[in-house]
């Protein structure tokens, strides 16, 4: 089902299986000021859910936001063929099956200023590209930060404690580890502390309400 988060923004979280550990992935909607809604990270929807999401306005434009969050992406687009859809650099190169596929570019996007973004450099793997809502000073990431809370299946409680996300906000281990260049990241990761952040939505597990802005400087120390 899908669920609010914040005035214009809502959420929807996928089960299912990576490599034998189960996670979820969350897509995240937001209604632009147009009405058309902007579609970040899709998963797979049932009849139930696509009624809900028609029901918010026009699906207009739909982010696989980095080289590792393409999955379901083009399912989705299938349900809305007169959709954009917009791909991380080097995505089409990995999904030629994308065939409607518009790479991202460094420029502002035709949202810009409501919705702003920016690759997050020096991470070639996935060449995330990371949000941010000025209208409600949300950032929405991918797998940059994560924070996996609750009650979770063995299978990730292990994996999380060991990428050092499941006791708190941080950016993963596993993450760290495909840093290629350290002072490209750096300047990405001052570039969106430059941002009035006040809400992270992740892609997975968490959604941080408070201090989000202290709580994202303290996980970028990896990188400042």
């Amino acid at each position: 089902m899908l669920l609010p988060l914040t005035d214009n923004i809502w959420h929807v979280q996928h089960a299912f299986v990576v490599s034998g550990v189960p996670i979820t992935s969350r897509m995240t909607i937001i209604r632009l000021t147009s009405g058309a809604l902007w579609v970040h990270s899709p998963v797979p929807v049932d009849s139930t859910t696509k009624a809900q999401i028609d029901a918010l306005g026009p699906v207009e434009f739909i982010v696989a936001p980095s080289k590792a969050h393409h999955l379901f992406a083009k399912k989705f687009a299938e349900h809305y063929p007169s959709a954009n859809l917009y791909g991380a650099l080097g995505l089409a190169d990995k999904r030629p099956d994308l065939t409607r596929l518009q790479t991202l570019t460094p420029e502002p996007g035709i949202w810009a200023p409501e919705l702003s973004y920016l690759l997050f450099n020096g991470i070639p793997f996935a060449n995330e590209t990371v949000w941010f809502h000025m209208p409600t000073k949300t950032l929405v990431l991918t797998d940059l930060c994560q924070w996996w809370q609750g009650d979770l299946p063995w299978q990730s409680r292990l994996w999380n404690g060991l990428t050092g996300v499941r006791q708190r906000f941080d950016v993963p281990r596993s993450v760290r580890m495909l840093v290629r260049d350290k002072a490209a990241a750096k300047v990405s990761a001052g570039q969106i502390l430059e941002w009035p952040i006040q809400r992270i939505v992740m892609a997975h597990n968490s959604v941080i309400e408070q201090d989000a802005h202290n709580e994202l400087q303290r996980a970028f120390r990896h990188f400042l």
